[in-house]
């Protein structure tokens, strides 16, 4: 049975998925990353759709500021704003298509999900929820990839 249990925590620690749990249960998604400069200044810019269960996760180095806009961006969006251990600082619900205002994520921020508008709010994903991916420290992670 521990084959399997690390199988399956494996399996959920995937360069191409993140996990999300909370009070509220839990989510997966595939996810596309966005960890250059050019990748993240591109993100979802000029997309027609999204699959529900996907998102772009963006990654940083380490702990910044981290600012957003919807120029270019066609479909409305959750930003899922996580700090170094992949809590959940903040969620900017349902970002308007081809808004340019600024949308301030936190001073902290290592990571960002981006998923359809509204799929934050309808699930409950909320600041507290912890995310999980392999590229997260794993040694302060609050969900590490290996329990």
């Amino acid at each position: 049975m521990p084959a399997l249990a690390a199988a399956q925590s494996d399996s959920a620690c995937r360069p191409d998925t993140v996990e999300l749990r909370g009070d509220w249960g839990q989510a997966r998604f595939t996810v596309e990353l966005a960890d250059t400069s050019e990748t993240r200044a591109r993100g979802l810019m000029h997309r027609e759709s999204l699959p529900r269960g996907a998102g772009m996760l963006f990654l940083y180095e380490s702990p910044q500021p981290a600012n957003f806009w919807m120029r270019n961006t066609l479909i409305p969006l959750d930003m899922i704003f996580t700090d170094d251990t992949g809590t959940v600082t903040h969620v900017h619900h349902e970002a308007v298509p081809h808004d340019e205002t600024l949308i301030h994520g936190g001073s902290a921020v290592l990571s960002v999900l981006e998923i359809n508008g509204g799929l934050a709010r309808a699930m409950g994903i909320d600041a507290g929820t912890e995310l999980r991916h392999p590229r997260l420290p794993q040694d302060i992670a609050a969900w590490p990839c290996v329990e």
